[in-house]
């Protein structure tokens, strides 16, 4: 939440600038009046635009933050055919989640329901390799299950816990 406060006082501050520079110059009143007005209305109005914002998936396009990521954990998924590939990441260098939009492709759907059937099945999680990248080759996988977890590995029990006491005189 601090990054929407950060740029909306970034916002303000700009928008109150240029309305400063119209107020001081020598334009007519109305012309002050107007500028005094939009400073008002672009205060609610750009608050709830930056709100409403936070709660729709990025398109993969515009991300630049994360662009370089060689993987992604697939938190959550929902495919929307025509519409687009909806994904809940997580990043190893990021301790939030992040929701984005993937333009539809069959191909890459079909991949995503694979790995996810596969991760239920196994109980393992998703994976997302170069989430940014597009790429035209689809020979790899851009969606893979984690492999389940290694078991253990069974020791022979020690010479030590082999050796039985007898029982004392006292018994």
């Amino acid at each position: 939440m601090t990054t929407l406060t950060l740029l909306f006082v970034i916002s303000v501050l700009l928008t109150a600038a240029l309305a400063s520079a119209v107020l001081w110059s020598r334009h007519a009143t109305v012309v002050k009046l107007a500028a005094l007005a939009g400073l008002l209305c672009f205060l609610p109005i750009g608050y709830a635009a930056y709100a409403d914002l936070l709660s729709r998936p990025k398109p993969v396009g515009l991300e630049w933050w994360h662009r370089n990521a060689d993987e992604a954990t697939v938190l959550g998924q929902q495919m929307r055919e025509g519409e687009g590939l909806f994904l809940w990441l997580q990043f190893s260098a990021d301790p939030e989640p992040r929701a984005y939009v993937l333009p539809w492709d069959q191909k890459l759907a079909e991949q995503l329901q694979t790995a996810w059937e596969e991760a239920m099945k196994n109980g393992t999680g998703v994976r997302m390799k170069l989430p940014f990248e597009p790429t035209l080759d689809m020979r790899e996988p851009k969606f893979y299950a984690l492999p389940q977890p290694q078991l253990p590995s069974k020791e022979p029990p020690s010479e030590q816990a082999l050796r039985v006491e007898p029982p004392g005189e006292e018994a």
